[in-house]
């Protein structure tokens, strides 16, 4: 939490405590059903809760957005961004159920009004969203394949709606079909090692045919 709080001081004391609740919240599933690797679990709040937070150093999600979060695993990086922005609407699905179940019970124990979760492929998602978030889940030529018809085309933050991807590593040959996608380098933001090759990428897709 210490970590957490250096880079957002100004949580309020409903936020800590629902950040806080989270290492126990997460030991205590992972022991029943193995959503975050062991290795992980410790590192919990560097790995997993700041990692998905890198989002919030890019973009602010305005009241009254919504946010489908694609191949959610145990809650990454939906809980935390929902846990960000309590005024703020997220789905979030998984292909696989043992997971989303997870990621219920985590939201009903922290008290989440904002989050839903299914068990959903992404190309079965039927409404719009303002943005939809991710963690490295496929390559992006696949992934905006599966969404590109769920962003709505009325922009109302400072980024256009699309795609806020969290990847790593060298996305030149990914990336090189979308020339409007930009990268924002989360070293630039967060100093520990875990993060030096990580990124968010934003890719607007508001121009929907």
């Amino acid at each position: 939490m210490e970590l957490l709080l250096s880079y957002f001081p100004h949580l309020t004391e409903v936020q800590i405590k629902q950040f806080q609740d989270l290492q126990n919240l997460y030991e205590d599933w992972n022991a029943k059903i193995n959503v975050i690797s062991r290795k992980d679990i410790d590192e919990l709040y560097s790995r997993h809760v700041l990692h998905s937070l890198g989002i919030v150093k890019v973009l602010e999600f305005k009241p009254g957005s919504r946010i489908l979060d694609v191949g959610t695993g145990g809650g990454f990086p939906g809980i935390p961004l929902a846990i960000m922005h309590p005024e703020v609407d997220f789905y979030l699905i998984d292909v696989i159920a043992k997971k989303i179940k997870v990621v219920n019970e985590v939201a009903t124990a922290l008290g989440l009004k904002n989050v839903k979760a299914e068990q959903k492929r992404a190309e079965l998602v039927k409404d719009n969203f303002d943005f939809i978030v991710s963690r490295a889940v496929t390559n992006m030529p696949d992934f905006v394949e599966w969404v590109s018809d769920n962003v709505k085309k009325e922009s109302k933050h400072e980024l256009k709606n699309g795609i806020l991807y969290l990847k790593g590593g060298d996305l030149t040959e990914e990336l090189a079909s979308f020339p409007y996608a930009t990268q924002y380098e989360l070293s630039d933001f967060f100093k520990e090692d875990f993060f030096e090759t990580k990124k968010v990428v934003h890719l607007p897709l508001k121009f929907k045919k």
